[in-house]
């Protein structure tokens, strides 16, 4: 037992690994958004009366913002900005989704959730260097 303590008792390397595993895969999807566009998201903003140019933010969500991350600087300001991407995602695309499961028995929204909830605990366990 000591030795699985001492092997796994390394909380910074383990809210490291959270930070890049969040920016990454983060990446993945801003890095969609310059191949694709924002339109559907421009499209959405502008259904529901917000200005067209809040979409661009998707860009700073998914793609300045986890870089930021992978670089380690301004990480809470970073995290915090990934959170507020959530938030919009599932305000313009998800809200029909919270009580829905997959056909393989997930909820419907782990992925905004594991993001959302990611992004916050990145944000509460960031301690400046010293």
């Amino acid at each position: 037992m000591k030795l699985l303590e001492q092997l796994f008792d390394h909380p910074r390397a383990g809210l490291l690994l959270l930070r890049w595993t969040l920016a990454l895969l983060m990446i993945l999807h801003g890095v969609a958004k310059v191949m694709n566009g924002v339109d559907g998201i421009e499209g959405m903003l502008q259904a529901r009366g917000l200005p067209g140019w809040l979409a661009y933010g998707a860009y700073l969500g998914e793609l300045v913002a986890p870089l930021l991350l992978l670089a380690g600087v301004w990480i809470v300001p970073a995290a915090l900005l990934i959170v507020v991407n959530m938030v919009f995602a599932v305000g313009l695309a998800h809200m029909g989704h919270w009580l829905q499961l997959t056909n393989s028995g997930g909820w419907r929204l782990e992925l905004q959730a594991f993001f959302f909830v990611t992004a916050l605990v990145v944000a509460l366990t960031h301690r400046q260097q010293r």
